[in-house]
């Protein structure tokens, strides 16, 4: 009965939409399927992070009480101030094997719930803050077949919960704002130890709702950071401290941050080697002004239908306003390897918070941000599980998207409730990966994995189409940051399409194709990156490199 009522809110949808000739035409193709990975990983993916070793790093909190995974070992934390079980001998962290589709448990010390991070450029992840005992550590995590989390007591000078994070040129990680602090700092400490006051994160403060946390934080390609917060950003100077440009508000002013809470990418980065690069960020979904409070009541309002777009390099920018086939809160937006953008998971009603969202959006959204402005959303295929409050979504090597987590209770819930505690893994293809393509689909031959390259230099990668319809001006390639996924917020996603300089058959299907790696550290930090080649739209499974 739900999948009908689903099938009949599109026609509805569609009817409706046909009937407003002021909203952009939106198109129904109904592609990608869905895959079942794991039933119950023993956790519920509430932060999500993939490692340079096709392992992803998972952790929802301490203070859900017992999981339903154990520890090894006959491990235990023993924590007396934890608020839930001072002795646990159950994971709250497991390491998903990507390709062998297994998991492990992982042992957090500290309470990692509503935390933060991003991968550093030798390719460890440095997690920060928390609540409780966690609010001011810094956990690393290095990829490797037996490791386990290190945790730094007093890492941070501010207690963070519900801060984000970016990584920096200079290798530094930024960390920014979390419930009650208008600042920000960094780490590792080796340069500035305080916190810096930022009053733009008070300026946008909602008394008693916020809609100002887990900021929106992109590096321009000035070395600026764009931060977004509320319904309007700014650009920032973080060096010296200084606000370079204000960007307006999004028309109408709704709340587009946490509880309120959209979704945003930098929208892929292109011609590279042009002397001004543009970029542009996206905000798509959220809760409209008074949603939270409403919600506390048992009113759920519907969520915002529409996302903003702008040019942030642009001198007098502008927002430009886009609807969405389905209105949606607590989505997610996935970059993917041919430049698209996944919307996924996330409500139609309410806001994040516990038991605030109703009505899940089962259908992810894709977005072809080079298309004309009429026809950029298609409507995929849906999933049977929801994923509202605390799941997430994450790019694989090979082009699929890992989705898991959802668990809008204060802990463990899988009886008598709308929407039980999810522990199951999915993963979501999308069309790209249908057989029938595989006559375009791209394989690399050369270099191998985990190759390093430099700056401003010139690459050959080698690729096999088996194909007779090969369209070499249509070749790509393109640079992907994996992302550290929480609460609707993928922090320090960065996809660079570096297109390619000449391509040469070489014979038995073979091609030899040259592209120029980016300029600096402001387009493209140091770190590991995987690297896809991209033919007429069908991206290749990807290799990692390390960019230097």
């Amino acid at each position: 009965m739900a999948s009908l009522s689903f099938v009949f809110s599109i026609i509805f949808l569609q009817l409706l939409f046909a009937s407003l000739p002021s909203h952009h035409t939106l198109t129904f193709a109904a592609d990608g399927s869905w895959q079942l990975l794991q039933k119950s990983i023993g956790i519920s993916a509430m932060h999500m992070q993939l490692l340079r070793n096709d392992r992803v790093v998972m952790f929802d909190r301490t203070d859900f009480g017992p999981s339903n995974l154990s520890l090894p070992n006959g491990k235990c934390r023993n924590d007396p101030t934890d608020t839930a079980l001072q002795v646990d001998c159950t994971a709250h962290s497991v390491e998903y094997d990507v390709f062998a589709n297994k998991f492990r448990a992982l042992m957090v010390q500290t309470d990692v719930w509503c935390s933060s991070g991003a991968v550093m450029p030798d390719g460890n992840l440095f997690q920060t803050g928390g609540f409780n005992d966690g609010e001011r550590r810094v956990r690393v995590f290095s990829p490797c077949r037996t490791c386990d989390w290190n945790e730094i007591p007093n890492g941070l000078t501010a207690k963070r919960w519900y801060a984000s994070n970016h990584i920096l040129p200079d290798g530094r990680q930024i960390i920014v704002g979390g419930r009650g602090q208008f600042n920000y700092e960094f780490i590792p400490k080796n340069i500035v130890a305080n916190k810096i006051n930022l009053p733009f994160l008070s300026e946008t403060n909602d008394k008693g709702i916020e809609n100002n946390l887990y900021p929106f934080i992109f590096l321009n390609v000035d070395g600026n950071l764009f931060i977004f917060a509320n319904n309007r950003a700014i650009l920032f100077d973080y060096v010296n401290n200084i606000v370079v440009k204000k960007y307006p508000m999004i028309p109408g002013g709704e709340p587009r941050s946490y509880p309120s809470t959209g979704s945003a990418v930098l929208l892929p980065l292109k011609n590279l080697k042009a002397a001004a690069i543009e970029a542009e960020v996206l905000v798509c979904g959220g809760a409209p002004k008074g949603s939270y409070l409403q919600s506390l009541k048992g009113t759920f309002l519907a969520a915002l239908d529409t996302c903003a777009r702008i040019k942030i390099t642009d001198p007098n920018p502008e927002w430009v306003m886009e609807t969405m086939p389905l209105a949606r809160v607590m989505g997610d937006m996935i970059l993917l390897p041919n430049g698209n953008v996944l919307l996924i998971n996330g409500a139609r009603s309410g806001t994040a918070g516990w038991e605030q969202g109703r009505d899940p959006v089962l259908s992810p959204v894709l977005y072809q941000p080079d298309n004309d402005i009429n026809s950029r959303f298609e409507v995929q295929n849906p999933t049977t599980i929801p994923r509202m409050y605390h799941s997430t979504a994450t790019l694989l090597r090979d082009g699929r998207v890992l989705v898991g987590g959802s668990n809008p209770h204060a802990f463990y819930n899988f009886t008598g409730v709308l929407f039980p505690s999810e522990l199951s893994l999915e993963a979501f293809s999308p069309a790209y990966l249908d057989a029938k393509f595989d006559n375009l689909r791209p394989t690399i031959i050369a270099p191998k994995s985990m190759s390093g390259i430099r700056y401003r230099k010139k690459y050959t990668i080698q690729v096999v189409i088996n194909g007779d319809k090969v369209d070499e001006n249509s070749m790509s390639v393109t640079m992907f940051v994996p992302a550290f996924n929480t609460h609707s917020f993928s922090m320090n996603q960065r996809l660079l399409v570096l297109g390619n300089d000449k391509v040469t058959a070489v014979g038995n299907s073979t091609y030899n194709m040259e592209a120029t790696t980016p300029r600096s550290g402001n387009v493209a930090p140091s770190g590991f990156y995987l690297l896809f080649v991209v033919h007429q739209g069908i991206p290749s499974q990807g290799i990692w490199v390390r960019l230097y």
